[in-house]
């Protein structure tokens, strides 16, 4: 483990590029030298957070306290049989290059989520999906450190109490424990997901489903659909897509005939988010150095020196209008800081 690091600037560590300072900041590689920082009597503070890749939080102020950022970018595998093959792959490695990996090797079940920015870490805790998968699909377990007790913690996939960009680790672990790697069990054979969207049709153009192609598909569309945060700052999706009753959603439907809805079971179904706020009218506004993405309404941008107090105001008046026109809330998806 390294020094502390004091006064670091977080707008390259954030993808919205706000403008803010960690106190302290430390590197960890693996729960040995987490250990190891949590016992030293030198701590310059109790507080602390963990920022990975920084793709889903919004930083409203200067961080106070102890930034840990994890280093860890090994991924081996555990064991192969003729079906399945079992990896560990620590938090630090970016996620979309664990998924190239995998592609890379003839492992599917992760390809559907190519392109996601962050770390392999923060994946389980919001349990990320796209394109009709959910990661929740491939976590075999999850290793973390226990703060209270310093120990450190398998979680099985039921254990981790995975919903929709949900998980105990984003509940009620949150603060408590800090992931330092996952163990994914992926196939050995190709089972091609391709009735998300337009992921079928994009797939074609390059030919048969391989694992290969609906990589090139996925990136394409993301590129097309979503800013590049090098360019315009932003975290992906703001929002999360809600969930209601089937009931609401029929009288939704009602009303609005070309209203989207995706059953999710037990009488409940997901809307989308990103048509709920475009029919709002906040498709590509602009609110001065903030805005919604002009392609993307479930996008929020930074377009240039915003304050994370900027961008929340702006998520609050969508949110506000959103209800008022369909009485749905929407809830956001990244987490506030």
């Amino acid at each position: 483990m390294g020094e502390f690091r004091y006064n670091v600037p977080l707008g390259p560590m954030n993808s919205f590029g706000i403008d803010a300072t960690a106190k302290y900041m430390l590197e960890f590689e693996n729960s040995d030298e987490l250990v190891a920082y949590f016992k030293r009597p030198d701590k310059p503070s109790d507080r602390w957070t963990v920022i990975s890749g920084g793709n889903n939080i919004l930083l409203t102020r200067d961080y106070e306290g102890v930034v840990l950022h994890p280093t860890g970018r090994r991924m081996e595998v555990l064991g192969e049989g003729k079906d399945m093959v079992r990896v560990r792959v620590e938090a630090g490695v970016e996620w979309d290059d664990f998924v190239a990996w995998c592609v890379a090797h003839g492992w599917s079940g992760v390809e559907n989520l190519s392109l996601i920015p962050g770390y392999v870490g923060a994946a389980p805790v919001q349990n990320i999906g796209a394109y009709g998968v959910e990661v929740k699909e491939v976590v075999e377990s999850v290793e973390a450190l226990i703060i209270d007790t310093l120990e450190s913690q398998r979680f099985s996939n039921a254990e981790c109490k995975f919903g929709y960009r949900e998980s105990v680790f984003k509940n009620r672990l949150r603060g408590q424990a800090i992931i330092t790697a996952v163990t994914f069990a992926l196939r050995t054979y190709s089972e091609p997901r391709l009735g998300y969207g337009d992921l079928k049709a994009e797939t074609q153009k390059l030919g048969e489903p391989t694992l290969e192609n609906i990589r090139r598909a996925v990136i394409a569309i993301r590129r097309r659909k979503l800013p590049d945060p090098k360019e315009m700052g932003n975290a992906g999706s703001f929002f999360k897509n809600p969930v209601v009753d089937q009931t609401v959603a029929d009288a939704l439907q009602m009303e609005y005939e070309n209203m989207p809805i995706y059953p999710v079971g037990k009488g409940r179904v997901k809307l989308a988010a990103g048509w709920l706020i475009d029919q709002a009218g906040w498709r590509g506004a602009v609110r001065g150095r903030v805005g919604v993405h002009e392609r993307q309404a479930l996008v929020l941008v930074n377009r240039g020196g915003a304050t994370g107090d900027e961008v929340l105001d702006l998520a609050r008046e969508i949110q506000h209008d959103v209800e008022q026109k369909f009485g749905v809330k929407i809830e956001p998806e990244v987490n506030i800081l």
